[in-house]
């Protein structure tokens, strides 16, 4: 892997958008789901106390899941917006570092299906999936230098038929699966 294709930097975060798009809702609604429940959790196990305050000059009791539960939700609505936004953030920097690979790894593995044995997967050092794009480029290498020896192999039958005036048919045949060998992959 060439050092100067490891430290490119990827500037559209956005790679994979729907993938990202998930990811991302799925936290947020966990932290929703936190918040929710610390609210009704706070309302429940205050109900069997209770709280005086003035309101209008007035002393006033009440339960205090009652009294404090306004001020509970506004306290809980500005820490889910907040949390909300730091939540995006953070996940879509992780998303960003699967996605991104991810992608790569898609296109090329449709050029490696397409035939190209002469292509590798780039990966940053950083990326989540530097082991497996090491995986893949060996098994892409393998797979290169077995259907190289195939073809190569192939070229030496054809060539000591051609030299022990082989049938016609038998050389003709043998040059058409070396150019099928060559036309299926780029070696």
């Amino acid at each position: 892997m060439s050092q100067d294709k490891q430290s490119h930097r990827r500037t559209d975060y956005f790679i994979k958008k729907d993938f990202q798009f998930k990811f991302i809702l799925k936290f947020c609604l966990l932290v929703f789901i936190g918040v929710v429940i610390s609210t009704v959790l706070l309302f429940l196990l205050s109900q069997d106390t209770l709280t005086s305050s003035f309101e209008q000059s007035r002393l006033v009791v009440k339960k205090t899941g009652l009294a404090i539960l306004p001020s509970v939700v506004y306290t809980n609505l500005i820490m889910l917006g907040l949390i909300t936004i730091a939540t995006i953030i953070v996940t879509l920097f992780v998303s960003h570092k699967m996605a991104g690979p991810m992608f790569r790894f898609e296109e090329e593995l449709k050029e490696i299906a397409e035939g190209d044995l002469t292509r590798k997967v780039m990966v940053r050092k950083k990326d989540q999936i530097t082991d497996m794009a090491v995986s893949l480029n060996n098994m892409v290498s393998s797979l290169h230098a077995k259907v190289l020896d195939i073809q190569t192999e192939v070229e030496h039958i054809r060539q000591s038929a051609s030299r022990q005036n082989a049938p016609k048919a038998l050389i003709e045949e043998l040059n058409r699966l070396h150019q099928k060998i060559g036309s299926k992959f780029k070696i």
